[in-house]
């Protein structure tokens, strides 16, 4: 299926930002097999001073640009044609529970995308046995990997109310469980740290999903949003699976990928530091078309 994609987020200044940096990480990736990056670009308003493009450690396409000069806004668009594949869900050969330390343990590299990096607390997810509790009232030992990924989704999809105003893009994930509420950034983050605490490697994937309309109705423009799900290390034969807790569905041919890490810190579409004073205000739009 092929996709456009344009994507908007601008910020507002009460008072000019004299300077400012920034890591943009907004190009969708290409993934072997499951997403070709056919074309993209990335725009910066007003030009940057240094503009510079690059790979992280997850191999997430990241945009640095840097500000000398005063501004008092800032638009940051994407444009872009993705190809994204159906993967068909496979048979579940992943193994018990019980048996996936072993699995992890037994690889040795420390490439970006072996499970070491995604069994214990990251920055944005510190342990907390809230999450332990709840996981293992839902799963048994001789459970699968494959199946206790999707009960724990499941059950979490059930238990958390999506409520855009419950929380913000620092609402600590322990805070939003506790109050059974939040966005895509909540419902993934407290996963994954359900799924850490009984031996699951996780981590968080931020992408766009395609919203479809009503039948009947037009499609809204605008109305598509930035996303964010769960990938699971299943054990050695099944490697990682996709799950998206806010749908309570695994991924598939709508969900586009951007960037994949740990937690929302390690993915987050802009992060820098600037100069200023006074608040700001700023927006999105993003807009996903089937060709």
């Amino acid at each position: 299926m092929l996709y456009d994609l344009n994507l908007e987020i601008n910020y507002t200044y009460a008072s000019p930002a004299n300077s400012g940096i920034h890591a943009l990480r907004l190009m969708p990736a290409t993934i072997p097999g499951e997403q070709k990056l056919l074309a993209g670009q990335v725009h910066v308003k007003p030009g940057p001073s240094e503009r510079h493009d690059r790979v992280d450690f997850f191999t997430n396409a990241v945009t640095d640009v840097s500000f000398r000069k005063a501004h008092n806004e800032l638009v940051f668009t994407l444009k872009a044609r993705v190809d994204r594949t159906a993967t068909p869900e496979e048979f579940d050969i992943s193994p018990p529970l019980r048996s996936l330390a072993r699995e992890v343990s037994a690889i040795q590299s420390l490439g970006p995308n072996e499970p070491v990096h995604f069994l214990s607390a990251s920055p944005r997810l510190p342990s907390d046995p809230a999450f332990a509790v709840y996981a293992e009232e839902h799963i048994t030992s001789d459970m699968s990997a494959i199946s206790a990924v999707e009960t724990i989704g499941r059950a979490l999809h059930e238990d958390l109310t999506f409520d855009p105003d419950a929380t913000t893009v620092d609402t600590p994930a322990i805070e939003a469980f506790e109050r059974r509420q939040g966005v895509c950034q909540d419902f993934s983050h407290i996963m994954i740290a359900c799924l850490r605490s009984i031996g699951v490697p996780a981590g968080y994937v931020s992408g766009f999903l395609r919203t479809i309309p009503p039948k009947g109705q037009p499609r809204l423009e605008g109305a598509d949003a930035m996303h964010a799900w769960v990938r699971a290390w299943c054990g050695i034969e099944v490697g990682w699976i996709e799950y998206d807790p806010t749908n309570a569905l695994r991924v598939g041919q709508d969900h586009i990928v951007v960037a994949r890490g740990r937690d929302y810190g390690d993915v987050a579409p802009v992060k820098g530091v600037l100069r200023t004073a006074g608040g700001q205000t700023t927006g999105h739009k993003v807009d996903v078309i089937p060709r």
